[in-house]
């Protein structure tokens, strides 16, 4: 299978419950077909000129790339972060059940 239009959307968030938060909605409005939760990441990063070393954990949004600006708009409304980690990446292969799953998961 060649390209595909699914992505897969990175979004750190500042501990599992929040992560919870997003994801059951993302899931609920059927924006995303399944959000997998890392618990804990260790982030260590640059802000306001500091290096930061904080345990976050990590949203993995399988989706498609039309519902990228829609994910993107709901996390950004009701994530805690000023500026959230919000970023995709092309799913260019997989198996033709699972990505047909995720077109049945969405809305359309």
């Amino acid at each position: 299978m060649g390209n595909t239009n699914k992505i897969v959307i990175l979004v750190t968030a500042s501990n599992k419950k929040e992560a919870e938060i997003i994801a059951k909605l993302l899931i609920e409005e059927r924006l995303a077909a399944c959000v997998n939760i890392v618990p804990t990441i260790s982030s260590i990063y640059s802000w306001e000129g500091k290096v930061h070393h904080e345990n976050e954990s990590l949203m993995l949004i399988k989706t498609t790339r039309d519902m990228f600006d829609h994910v993107n708009e709901k996390v950004e409304a009701i994530h805690s972060y000023d500026t959230v980690e919000i970023i995709s990446l092309e799913i260019t292969q997989g198996s033709t059940k699972y990505l047909q799953w995720i077109d049945q998961s969405i809305k359309n």
